[in-house]
């Protein structure tokens, strides 16, 4: 969602996923809106994940989520309860878009659907704009930045807000190891790496007293977060289909899962997710103190968090490499993640036996 060049920021239009469109602005007309289809929908090209379409609604820009084509996991990609957060969360936290629709009839476009707010503006990826020349500048402002929006994000209370039924932030630490096992079973059926047993065993026998529950973004990370590109100020947080109850260290884990550092192994610096390894960003222990000063939450658990994130993050990895290794267009973007997740699998390992912060 940047402003900056319309090619970087969309699909061409020859590889966009198409959607029935005339049927959608049909449905929509029905119950008293307007698509405008004389503006082509065009489909933003960043993530794996969830589809995401600028479009023309009510007489204004507006993005459109949808999953991605195709059967789901369970629990992902879960339009509804994205709807359903950004509804209850945006009043008091205006980071959060506001939805301006919820498709819940699967019909329409073969699985529920939200449009929601169009907030313009510049999505950092795996380097900082070129046109913010004083890197170590922006890196600190950027850093202050995503700790201040965690910070406050923790503050809110579900309660508050109607997401009091929302997930189910009990055992929320043990279910997440529990769930990324399976997931990890699935993935890798034949034989599962070594380090899985390791990174398992661990968890079990490390396991920490869960800290009172907050709203959870549950994918912290720069690339959800859209920047106003002239004073670099952030407009939004998006992508909270994944959004739920538990534990506030663990979105702070999720975010340093992907934070590499430049003396990292190489599968850390390989993710290309954040341009942290670059001059400016503090270290991830920088990062845990800042957060544990200005939260005022205690941080000393950190490492169990840290281990399941870094696990969480090396079965993602393996999730995508298999969906889309099939896939001519695709191919050369993900053929790397195969051995990527097994890199990030030991970094979970070296990270439960102290060898890196």
């Amino acid at each position: 969602m940047s402003v900056l060049s319309e090619h970087s920021i969309f699909v061409s239009r020859e590889l966009q996923v198409q959607q029935n469109w005339p049927c959608l602005q049909f449905y929509l007309s029905s119950v008293g809106h307007d698509l405008n289809l004389e503006i082509q929908p065009r489909q933003f090209a960043a993530g794996f994940g969830n589809l995401n379409y600028l479009i023309t609604f009510n007489g204004r820009s507006a993005v459109l989520r949808r999953p991605p084509m195709g059967p789901l996991a369970p629990g992902s990609n879960d339009m509804l309860r994205e709807g359903q957060i950004l509804r209850c969360l945006s009043p008091s936290f205006p980071l959060a878009p506001r939805c301006l629709f919820l498709g819940d009839d699967a019909k329409i476009m073969g699985n529920p659907f939200l449009i929601m707010d169009y907030r313009p503006g510049v999505v950092i990826g795996s380097n900082l704009p070129e046109m913010w020349a004083n890197g170590a500048s922006v890196a600190k402002k950027v850093t202050a930045h995503l700790l201040e929006i965690l910070i406050e994000l923790h503050n809110i209370s579900p309660n508050e807000i109607g997401l009091s039924e929302l997930g189910r932030p009990e055992g929320f630490l043990e279910r997440t190891a529990n769930g990324w096992f399976k997931r990890a079973q699935i993935m890798w059926p034949a034989e599962l790496p070594k380090t899985v047993h390791y990174i398992m065993s661990w968890l079990e026998d490390n396991k920490v007293a869960e800290q009172a529950p907050v709203l959870l973004h549950n994918d912290f990370k720069l690339d959800n977060i859209i920047f106003n590109p002239k004073n670099l100020i952030p407009v939004a947080l998006i992508d909270w289909d994944l959004g739920t109850r538990g534990d506030p260290l663990w979105d702070l884990a999720v975010l340093l899962s992907y934070w590499a550092e430049p003396d990292d192994p190489k599968p850390m610096l390989q993710l290309g997710q954040m341009p942290t390894a670059s001059i400016g960003f503090p270290r991830r222990q920088d990062i845990i103190d800042i957060y544990a000063s200005k939260s005022g939450r205690d941080v000393a658990n950190i490492k169990y968090y840290r281990v399941l994130a870094q696990f969480r993050l090396a079965v993602v990895f393996k999730q995508i490499f298999e969906k889309y290794k099939e896939q001519e267009n695709l191919t050369s973007n993900v053929s790397r993640f195969d051995s990527l997740s097994l890199g990030l699998l030991e970094f979970a390992v070296q990270v439960a036996k102290g060898e890196f912060d």
